[in-house]
């Protein structure tokens, strides 16, 4: 993606002067394109703030195949953020799952991974990405019958605690569980005994 924006030089001259804040000369040979590799690669994994880049969600309607299904199903990935406070990675594992009401919709599954890294591609908290990852897919579902119950699990390593700060190791877990797979202890329970 190429950058268009009319600020590219201003941006890029920042940056420079970042990198002298630093201790660095911005003109040595392997520094001299690094602006504008930074501005390019900001593009890529901020791509969460441009509305076009939206992944569309394909949904099928529950029993359209002949099988109607209302039980658990779970997905999990890999995910890559960027946090809010200090402008370094955190990544790690989410678990999603839901509960399709027989009469309501069921997820074209690849596209939980898209919508994921769609909000990933942003500044983030972790507690609020598992909020708009829910909120959004909830949305695709959300129709006359919606899901019965929908969850995501996330777990991150943030180096924004194991590179500065308090430098320890260690991984932060987040959940946003709605309808049955927050009241019901039965299908909680199966959630979290499938993440294991």
């Amino acid at each position: 993606m190429e950058n268009v924006n009319p600020n590219a030089q201003t941006i890029e001259n920042s940056l420079k002067e970042i990198l002298k804040y630093i201790g660095e000369d911005p003109e040595r040979e392997g520094l001299k394109d690094t602006p504008k590799r930074m501005m390019k690669m900001w593009l890529e994994t901020m791509r969460g703030y441009d509305p076009k880049q939206k992944p569309k969600v394909t949904t099928f309607q529950n029993g359209i195949d002949g099988i109607i299904y209302d039980e658990l199903i779970v997905d999990n990935g890999n995910y890559y953020s960027n946090c809010e406070h200090h402008f370094v990675p955190f990544f790690g594992q989410y678990w999603f799952a839901y509960i399709p009401h027989p009469q309501g919709k069921i997820l074209g599954l690849s596209k939980v991974a898209r919508v994921v890294d769609y909000y990933c591609a942003k500044l983030q908290i972790q507690e609020r990405l598992c909020s708009d990852i829910i909120h959004a897919l909830e949305k695709e579902l959300d129709c006359e019958y919606p899901p019965l119950g929908i969850g995501i699990i996330m777990k991150g390593e943030h180096l924004c605690k194991t590179m500065r700060g308090v430098k320890k190791q260690g991984a932060m877990t987040t959940s946003y569980l709605k309808g049955l797979l927050k009241t019901d202890h039965q299908a909680r329970a199966e959630f979290l005994s499938l993440i294991k």
